[in-house]
């Protein structure tokens, strides 16, 4: 481990011992993991297979088993990181103590309790492990690291050369290539330049995000990012799509979010369209000239899309939608909505259910939903506000018959399906970006924000929680590089692409929770960036699948 720390001086581990000692710690985790799994597995079994309704009954050992999985998935990740950087000769002192404190912090949350929300902490014990099964981690890698990983000396030195470097984009190698980190640089510059300095009021007055900052997104080539060029996109990786949403959300996350709205459809189109709706649609999605809105939740559903009741019938050769729909994002201004709706009679689950690329008129502030068939009013929210949320009523809305994703019944909870892993490794990069702005703020406040003779920052407290925030982010970074890695090589991924979001919304909020207490009275003021920031922070949790939601898949799908 680097420098002194907590170790005597003659026995501080050179760097091939620090990665010894972490991969052989990653061993008992992942000992630990498949005795938890086992354990969790014989609970909600029966005949032979995993019940839904043993899953629910043994909620807290199954969700609790999604995290646990998550915290060793991370730290596969985050070894697989270190071994890589250290091969190219790029794993420096910043690098090798966040390696060191992440694996410090990990290990002992996974033996000693995982917090899965500020109230919820779940133990091995709450999984139905003995004593006995827990000595997996008593391995000594992992007692090691547990003692002298994460220690207040090397959360010091960690700020300290933080402080030292501030020009730096990310506080610790990526580990990503020269061409994702050119991309970097560019959206950081137009984040920093064009978004930041008016971020902040766009927030307070409750104001859309402006057009000239959407067309300046379109002409980056935002839209159509990971559109195939033969449809007018740039055909990139989602790793690069994850980079660009980190940044972007660091600059505001209204603005990181507009990418997810094109993305969504997109994918909805490339998934699940026929060729004709492939020509018509993504060539203006990837030019930002068609924006588009995903009309999927209704009041009463929430998660369980399965139970969506807005109808869909046929009129001739089109289709009329009537029913009500909720927290459609950026939904006034746009020009297509793909709607969810069920067309199929006599269906009351998935199985009935539609998607239609429904054309509308872009509204104003003043008349948002300009066409007949379609209206609507603003939910007033906390934070998110960029793209403002709306309710949508549908009553005998009109839409073209060759508007039916794939022009085939019954198929849109499947086609909305296959854009889960995206939107999910999308969300998971928008929260490391809102992770990230906390810890810029909160930086900076505690470097120039004197108390008691001196600046906050050299209360061993004050820099602690900022050596986390830069732990954290890195922690999840990886984690989400790795599910967009996935994707990228067409493997499956639904469950990285969850573990990521997870854990990324999670960290996400403990960053802008820490970086207020950092601010102080001040943090509560609206006038202070760190407010907005923790308003927005909250969001991650719910959307793209609450938290409580995403563990249950999660769970269900290592155990199947």
């Amino acid at each position: 481990m680097p420098r002194d720390d907590t170790m005597a001086e003659s026995r501080t581990p050179v760097l091939e011992s620090l990665l010894e000692l972490t991969g052989a710690a990653l061993k008992a985790a992942e000992a630990f993991d498949e005795k938890a799994r086992e354990t969790v597995a014989a609970q909600v079994t029966k005949d032979g297979r995993v019940s839904a309704g043993l899953i629910e009954a043994h909620q807290t050992a199954a969700h609790g088993l999604a995290w646990v999985a998550t915290y060793v998935e991370a730290l596969r990740q985050m070894q697989a990181w270190a071994e890589a950087l250290t091969s190219e000769g790029r794993f420096g002192e910043i690098e090798q103590l966040i390696h060191q404190i992440a694996f410090g912090e990990y290990l002992w949350q996974l033996y000693g309790g995982i917090p899965m929300s500020q109230g919820e902490i779940v133990r091995a014990q709450d999984l139905g492990m003995t004593q006995e099964d827990q000595r997996v981690m008593m391995a000594p890698a992992v007692m090691t690291l547990t003692q002298e990983g994460n220690t207040q000396a090397a959360r010091l030195r960690l700020v300290e050369l933080i402080r030292d470097r501030t020009a730096d984009i990310t506080y610790g190698a990526s580990g990503l290539d020269d061409e994702l980190e050119m991309i970097r640089e560019q959206f950081r510059r137009f984040a920093r330049d064009r978004v930041e300095p008016d971020a902040h009021e766009w927030h307070l007055k409750d104001e859309l995000i402006p057009m000239e900052i959407i067309s300046e997104m379109a002409e980056m080539g935002v839209f159509g990012l990971t559109i195939p060029e033969e449809y007018g996109g740039f055909g990139l990786s989602k790793a690069s799509m994850c980079v660009v949403s980190e940044e972007l959300s660091r600059g505001y996350i209204g603005v990181g979010s507009l990418g997810t709205r094109s993305e969504i459809a997109a994918e909805l189109i490339l998934c699940g369209g026929n060729e004709a709706q492939k020509e018509k649609w993504l060539p203006g999605l990837a030019s930002g000239e068609i924006l588009p809105t995903a009309v999927f939740t209704e009041p009463n559903t929430g998660s369980d899309l399965g139970a969506l009741r807005t109808r869909a019938r046929k009129d001739g050769g089109d289709w009329v939608l009537n029913g009500n729909k909720t927290w459609i994002t950026h939904a006034a201004r746009t020009h297509v909505m793909t709607v969810l709706a069920r067309s199929v009679p006599d269906t009351d689950d998935y199985r009935g259910l539609s998607m239609f690329l429904a054309e509308k008129t872009p509204g104003t502030d003043e008349n948002p939903f300009p066409d007949a068939g379609v209206s609507g009013g603003e939910i007033e929210v906390l934070g998110y506000r960029g793209m403002k949320e709306y309710t949508v009523n549908f009553d005998d809305f009109q839409v073209k018959g060759e508007n039916l994703l794939g022009g085939e019944e019954g198929q849109g909870f499947k086609q909305l399906m296959q854009t889960f892993e995206s939107a999910r490794i999308q969300t998971a990069a928008r929260a490391i970006g809102v992770a990230q702005s906390a810890l810029d703020v909160s930086l900076r406040y505690a470097e120039d924000r004197n108390q008691f003779g001196k600046p906050l920052i050299s209360f061993p407290r004050v820099a602690s929680k900022i050596a986390m925030m830069a732990v954290e982010i890195m922690v999840a970074r990886q984690l989400t590089y790795f599910s967009a890695r996935e994707k990228d090589a067409e493997r499956r991924c639904d469950l990285e692409a969850g573990m990521s979001k997870l854990l990324g919304a999670r960290v996400a909020w403990a960053a802008a929770d820490n970086g207020l207490q950092i601010h102080g009275g001040n943090g509560f003021a609206m006038e202070y960036a760190i407010s907005r920031i923790l308003c927005d922070a909250r969001i991650l949790n719910i959307f793209e699948g609450a938290a409580e939601i995403q563990a249950q898949v999660i769970a269900r799908r290592l155990l199947a």
